[in-house]
């Protein structure tokens, strides 16, 4: 291949046909440049399905761009040369000697500054563009900080919502409010679920069952598995899955978005974050097509404008806080959580059927929907006491939707407080009560969740009282933790020990099986 005018960098979360690094590309002089790097993978212990999920969709969108007659210079995994994303890009500027890298803006801090440190060294242009797949750019998010004390997410959305005139009407928004939280809240009941038709599956094709025989190979230690592996990996099942989302589950969506059920890991959920954040699908139409639905009547306003908020609110959020606090939010740890992440949760073995179930279907699909996320597998790394950093490098490995923008706000904000309050205006605690409530796990558990102390005890319970304990002091300076610590007081100093003393014994012993 002859010498490139431009290289042009495409990342694994970039797969984008409109990408600002594409414009004025000169299909004579200029190349892009993709690479299936190894050390990504292993930097933390990915599982196989997230592994998968990347290098289908690299592959496909190489396809993609080579239908247009450009070229691209493309690193499989197992080919000669470096083993991680730096000694590549070095060996691939050696090679091709480019007067200059175009990129769009990265998705993980790190990453950026790889590219800046091999660009600086190797003494070549570089020119970094705004990535335009999201709402709100850096300098948006920017402006919104300013002049406050504290950041919430409520205040950025309604912002965003002005902004775009999404579910807006002259100025004001439909329906006489933001948000419709308190309509989206329901659990399944006794009867459960009920029937209903499941995502749309797209089957490996040639160049996704090459991938998976890859992964096996090459990854054969990790965590997970591929035999349901059906995730979109192209622009084109991206939005037939879009499609499917809109006919068969959005109605239902809003009502039941925080219920859970055993064994049913899809339930009225989208499936659609990893098809955007590998940016295989715009949410520009991602959200037109839900507010469609709300007009044509297909939909209700309280699920149409729950859907979008986690998309325009949150999704964009989160980025803009991930940009404004890096580097230095990935060691904050407000509470100072010091344990290890238990073993189980990287075997799903453990006599706690929540947690059984949610890291059984993680390490089966590579997916769990957000309450799953928050409430089951977080709340109980929170309560336990374990490091958000360790809690962060599990999310960002078992997660086929994670790429740390994204990621680290939500888990060691969001779900840790690691962030001390950025995040979230208090801890999501709660204990196996709440569990019970959303769904049925609890059901079938040897536990019970209205007991913290005694063999029939829920860890969830246990632990959540110890941790009110532990933080009692510092919590006592959040309003928002008022009514649990008026519901704390009342126990009595014998009580307190015992629980103390039972969650010792459950940081001890728990994940084994009785």
């Amino acid at each position: 291949m002859p010498n490139a005018s431009r290289l042009i960098l495409v990342l694994g979360d970039q797969l984008d046909a409109e990408s600002a690094a594409f414009d004025g590309f000169d299909a004579k002089k200029d190349v892009i440049w993709m690479a299936e790097v190894k050390h990504e993978s292993a930097k933390v212990w990915s599982t196989k399905a997230r592994i998968a999920v990347f290098l289908a969709a690299m592959r496909h969108f190489r396809e993609a761009l080579k239908t247009r007659g450009w070229r691209v210079d493309y690193r499989q995994l197992g080919g000669a040369g470096g083993e991680t994303f730096a000694e590549q890009l070095r060996e691939v500027i050696q090679r091709l000697k480019p007067q200059k890298l175009v990129t769009v803006e990265a998705g993980e801090w790190s990453v950026a500054r790889e590219i800046e440190s091999v660009a600086s060294e190797t003494g070549v242009d570089l020119e970094v563009r705004p990535d335009r797949h999201f709402l709100c750019t850096r300098e948006m998010f920017q402006k919104h900080t300013e002049g406050r004390k504290q950041l919430r997410m409520e205040f950025f959305y309604r912002e965003m919502r002005q902004h775009t005139s999404v579910l807006m009407d002259k100025g004001k928004p439909i329906g006489g409010q933001w948000n419709f939280d308190h309509d989206n809240r329901e659990s399944f009941g006794k009867a459960g679920p009920g029937l209903r038709l499941n995502p749309r599956r797209f089957v490996p094709d040639k160049i996704t069952k090459g991938v998976i025989a890859d992964v096996e190979k090459h990854f054969m230690k990790h965590p997970g598995e591929l035999a349901e592996f059906d995730w979109p990996v192209s622009a084109e099942q991206a939005r037939e899955a879009l499609d499917d989302f809109i006919e068969h589950r959005l109605a239902e969506f809003g009502r039941y978005q925080d219920a859970m059920w055993t064994n049913e890991p899809w339930l009225y959920h989208s499936r659609l974050s990893v098809a955007m954040n590998l940016k295989l699908l715009n949410p520009r139409v991602v959200i037109a097509a839900a507010e469609k639905a709300y007009h044509d009547g297909r939909a209700p306003l309280s699920a149409v404008e729950g859907f979008i908020r986690q998309i325009l609110g949150w999704r964009e959020y989160v980025r803009g806080i991930y940009w404004h606090f890096m580097p230095d939010y990935i060691e904050r740890n407000a509470m100072q959580a010091e344990h290890e992440l238990p073993d189980f949760y990287w075997t799903g073995e453990t006599d706690m059927q929540c947690l059984r179930d949610a890291i059984g279907q993680t390490l089966r699909f590579g997916y769990a929907h957000h309450i799953q996320r928050l409430m089951v597998t977080g709340l109980f790394a929170l309560l336990y006491g374990v490091h958000p950093r360790r809690v962060h490098e599990w999310y960002l490995a078992v997660y086929v939707d994670a790429v740390e923008w994204v990621e680290l706000p939500n888990t060691l904000g969001m779900s840790q407080y690691g962030d001390g309050g950025v995040m979230a205006s208090k801890p999501y605690v709660a204990s196996g009560k709440y569990i019970q409530r959303m769904s049925n796990y609890c059901a079938g558990c040897r536990y019970d969740p209205a007991q913290s102390t005694g063999p029939e005890a829920c860890p969830f319970t246990t632990l959540y009282w110890d941790y009110l304990l532990q933080h009692e002091p510092v919590l006592k300076q959040n309003q928002r933790m008022s009514m649990q610590l008026k519901n704390l007081s009342r126990l009595s100093t014998p009580d307190r020990e015992k629980i103390q003393k039972q969650a010792k014994i459950v940081r001890a012993t728990c994940g084994k099986k009785s």
